[in-house]
Parts: C-alpha cells; structure tokens; sequence
C-alpha cells in the first residue's frame, strides 16, 4: 500500500465515531444543496464520495444545485448583462435563457459524477412554480418559488435507491420555465420530504463572528442576529443562507448546516462529529432545559439521591445545593422536573468549566436526554467565554467519550482547589477534557 493512499483510509477510531450515529440517522432524508461554485470544485469528487458513504448507511439524500458561478460565467462569455444572478431578483428572458442552459451543465456534471461514484440517480422536474410576481413595485418577471413539489414521486425514487438531482428550475402550470433561488428550494425539498437536514455547501465556512468560527447557534439567536447591523456585513451568500435556514428551522427542520465544500471530507465530519467544520443551526433541542429555580431545591436533591446512592455521584448537601442553584439547569417533562445538570466556574482558571451533577430520572434514561444536558452545558460554557469543559466520572466514561466528544487526561488538569477536593474524595474518578476548537 502506498503511504498516499493510507491517508485517504478511514481511522478505526472515526469508523467508531461514525457508528455512535448510524442509529440516529437510519432512514432519514438530507437535502444536499450545492452552491454553482462548488460544482467547479477539485473537491466535488470527495463530496461525492462522502454522499456515498452516506448512502450505504442507509440515510436518503437529495441534492438541489445553485447555479450562480455558471450563469455569471456563461452571461460574460456571451456578453450578456444578467438581469440578476442568484434566483432572487427578476429574471428577464435574456437572463432565464442563459438559466436554463446553466442549470442544465451543472445537472450534467453531478449526473456524470455520481455516475462514476456507482449511484443512481435521476434529474426531475417535480418542482411546480408561480412567478413571483411585483414585489416593492418591482416585476420579478421570470423569477419564481416553490408552488408545489411531487412528494410521492421523489419518495419513489429514493426508495428505488435513486437520488433525485433538484434543478433551481421550476415549470409554472402552463409548462412555463421559472428561475427558483437555490436556497429557498432546498428548504422547500426539505418540508414536503420531512427532511432532518440540510447541508448547504458553499465557498463560505459559516459565520465567523468577531474572528472565530460559530459553530452552533440556536433559532432565537439566529432571528436576533439577522436583525442587527452586524448581519450585513456577511456576504450575499451567507445572509441568504441564513434566512432561509431561519425559516427552514422555523419549520421543524431540526438541523441546517452552512459549510465550506472544499473542505476534503468536511460533510462527514460535519455529519458524524460533534465539532463538525461549519456552524450548526438547530431548533427546538433544548426548549425543555432552563436554570433552575430557588425554590426548585429540594426537587433538585431529592432527584439526585438514587445517583448518589449509587456512588454515580458526589453527595451534595441541601445547602450546597442552593448555593450554586443559579449555575444548575433543568429538564423539564410535563411541568416536572426529570434531569439536572450543574456548570460549575473556577476563579483560579476562568477558562475552564466543569460539567457536574449529571443525572437523569431514571424512566426517562436512555432516550437522549443525559446528551442533551451536556451539550447544552458546554454550548453555555461556550457562550460564556470558556476554552475547555471537564468531567468527572467513576461510572459514565464512556458515554462522554464515545457520544460526546471527551478525552480522558491526568488529574492534573485540575486547578489546584479542585485538585485537593478531587484527591480527599478517594473516588479516583476519570478526569474528562472537551476543548472548543
């Protein structure tokens, strides 16, 4: 074996982490938008073989295509001022023309790469359109958006184990050619199929605000933040994307990711690590998690006594409990109080967190709520300026390793107080690191 190609094999451990997912997204459909640009990519044959490994897990794809990069292109080569360029604005005849040949050559070319990659697939017209019509005094003449999408015969095709090949072209009731934005028809695709995901893959790596990549936002800070003055400083693409990720969430799609599609293997990272390469826009996940309440304190201790009974968790006074009740979060069933979780800070390292007094009721153990918790504390840590999370565990290693990215490092990571307290406590618990990238 040449040392060129053990690089393009896949680690046994990143197959272990693939495998954490295969359950999750057994039979699940994701919409795959490629942005123009990136079907000139060198990298559009790994993406393509990404979207195989995807396959062969058993998770239904559908792409939907841009066609920005070509029709710019095509309008300079024959000299043809475009009436707009990407599906948002009018389109004149001139415009739809250099369109519908645009959009023809991309489909081509990811025909003939998943050709090449041993997949099926098939390019559809089963997107129905309107015109826009005049919006702002402004006629959008040949610009359309989504009336209705066959469903039924897109479901057809992929369980034949064919995926469909969404043209940002629809056809009005007449069989008349309408210009349709590529990212307002992946959301579309993704509610009439009842997609989990969409992946959009552009030229742009997702936000990064004030200098760092923004790995996850959730739907409320995503609203508040395209109305600040900031938002307009991102480019034409991630603003759109954004806005119809916004919507896409809005809509119950719980996952939209925005990633760089030159990225090599950047879609199977994003899809099957925690980290993932882009920014994670999610929904309603941790709608059932707050901070917990003064007067929720004996709920609290009451919750955690069969976990210390068990030696899974530290005994922690009623008083102690209080103490810190403004760092303690909860996860509401019903109205009642089923799982908790304590973030704590340290004044000697204010970069450091500790994710502590982890614990589920155990009825409602097993069904991702522990995860939930977790990942929730360290989005918090996060957002709080924190460059690492620990944990400490005698019982529940594995399930910060293996689901949630952890490692196991020396007790020595500890500030010095939590040090003396780790050591006085004879548990010789696991000590468990997670650093934000």
């Amino acid at each position: 074996m040449e040392a060129s190609d053990s690089q393009e094999l896949i680690k046994p451990t990143d197959l272990r982490g693939i495998l954490n997912y295969v359950p999750r997204f057994l039979g699940q459909t994701f919409v795959v938008a490629l942005d123009g640009s990136i079907i000139e990519s060198d990298n559009l044959p790994n993406l393509l073989l990404d979207i195989a490994v995807l396959r062969s897990l058993q998770i239904n794809i559908v792409i939907v295509h841009g066609i920005g990069k070509q029709l710019a292109d095509l309008s300079s080569l024959r000299e043809v001022v475009p009436s707009n360029v990407d599906g948002s604005g009018a389109t004149d005849e001139a415009t739809l023309d250099l369109a519908i040949r645009a959009s023809s050559r991309v489909s081509h070319q990811i025909l003939e790469a998943l050709t090449k990659a041993k997949l099926k697939c098939a390019i559809t017209n089963s997107i129905k359109a309107k015109p826009v019509g005049i919006l702002k005094g402004v006629d959008l003449l040949n610009t359309g958006k989504t009336d209705q999408i066959d469903g039924d015969f897109l479901n057809h095709l992929i369980a034949q184990n064919i995926i469909p090949i969404i043209q940002p072209i629809g056809f009005d009731r007449n069989g008349h050619t309408l210009r349709i934005n590529s990212d307002a028809l992946a959301v579309d695709l993704a509610i009439a199929l009842g997609a989990t995901k969409i992946l959009y893959l552009s030229h742009e790596n997702g936000f990064n605000l004030g200098g760092r990549l923004t790995q996850q936002i959730p739907v409320g800070d995503l609203e508040r933040f395209i109305s600040e003055k900031e938002f307009e400083a991102l480019s034409p693409t991630l603003q759109s994307k954004a806005r119809h990720a916004l919507r896409g969430v809005k809509a119950e799609i719980s996952r939209i990711h925005i990633l760089d599609g030159h990225i090599h293997d950047g879609l199977i990272r994003e899809v099957f690590s925690n980290e993932g390469v882009g920014t994670l826009i999610y929904g309603n996940e941790y709608q059932q998690i707050r901070q917990a309440k003064r007067d929720e304190v004996p709920l609290v201790y009451h919750l955690t006594r069969s976990g210390v009974a068990r030696e899974e968790l530290v005994e922690r006074t009623m008083a102690s409990i209080e103490e810190k009740i403004d760092r303690y979060y909860v996860y509401e069933v019903d109205g009642n109080i089923m799982a908790c979780v304590l973030l704590e800070k340290f004044e000697e390292d204010p970069g450091l967190r500790e994710v502590c007094s982890l614990f589920v009721h155990p009825f409602y153990q097993r069904k991702g709520i522990g995860r939930k918790l977790v990942r929730f504390a360290c989005q918090l840590a996060e957002q709080e300026g924190a460059e690492r999370v620990i944990a400490l565990s005698t019982q529940t290693q594995n399930f910060f390793t293996s689901l949630l990215g952890f490692e196991e490092v020396d007790a020595q990571i500890l500030p010095p107080k939590r040090k003396a307290r780790y050591d006085s406590s004879k548990r010789k618990s696991k000590v468990l690191l997670k650093t934000f990238s």
